[in-house]
């Protein structure tokens, strides 16, 4: 590793991360032990540590670093905790889950992301990380119940069915809404109920089967 490299990841953090008021230390040390490097596809490389959405194929894309350390710093996934990732992608954020959480099961509809994804977090030392290859919205049904939910993919809607998914006192991450202004939203179950708080705006790409309705004109 170059002492470049260390110093963009430390860049990283302290002028991208920290100034968006992400300032949980479990969630800064992660940022800073799991290699970005290392997931980025290799066209990409060079921008590994940079403050943009990079594309991974298939219109997906990975998250920005300021993103994934609100999100982590929102869910706050404690060592006890079974997390379900909608949306594998490269794996950074499935390892970065995984080193703060107790399990992880994560879903990806694309077959090469998720060997790829596998392969990257083998090489990673994540053992207790698993991907699946299924199709969210309307072909996966889980084995049993998570205490945290974290998509990483957009939806225009949160899927009613989800929240049976999640155990009494858990939670969900979801970017919700019509591109390009969708909801960041952290959706908490306590006292029986949901609630919903929006943390802030972004734009990604919508899961399959969970865009807007189409809006014809005459």
């Amino acid at each position: 590793m170059t002492l470049n490299v260390e110093l963009a990841r430390r860049n990283m953090i302290a002028q991208q991360v920290r100034p968006w008021d992400v300032l949980d230390e479990r969630v800064l040390n992660v940022l800073s032990a799991v290699r970005r490097e290392d997931f980025v596809p290799a066209a990409c490389g060079n921008l590994a540590f940079a403050d943009l959405c990079l594309p991974l194929g298939h219109g997906e894309v990975m998250m920005k670093p300021v993103v994934e350390g609100r999100v982590l710093q929102a869910v706050d996934p404690q060592p006890g905790e079974r997390v379900l990732e909608i949306g594998t992608g490269s794996g950074f954020f499935t390892a970065c889950l995984a080193k703060l959480a107790g399990e992880v099961a994560s879903v990806e509809q694309h077959a090469d992301f998720a060997d790829a994804a596998r392969a990257r977090l083998a090489a990673a030392g994540i053992t207790n990380a698993q991907v699946e290859t299924a199709e969210a919205v309307r072909g996966y049904k889980p084995a049993r119940q998570f205490d945290v939910m974290v998509v990483t993919g957009a939806v225009f809607a949160l899927p009613g069915h989800w929240y049976d998914w999640i155990k009494p006192g858990g939670r969900i991450f979801a970017i919700a809404g019509e591109s390009p202004v969708q909801s960041a939203t952290l959706y908490t179950h306590a006292g029986g109920a949901w609630s919903a708080t929006a943390l802030f705006e972004t734009d990604l790409p919508y899961l399959r089967h969970a865009e807007p309705p189409q809006h014809f004109a005459l």
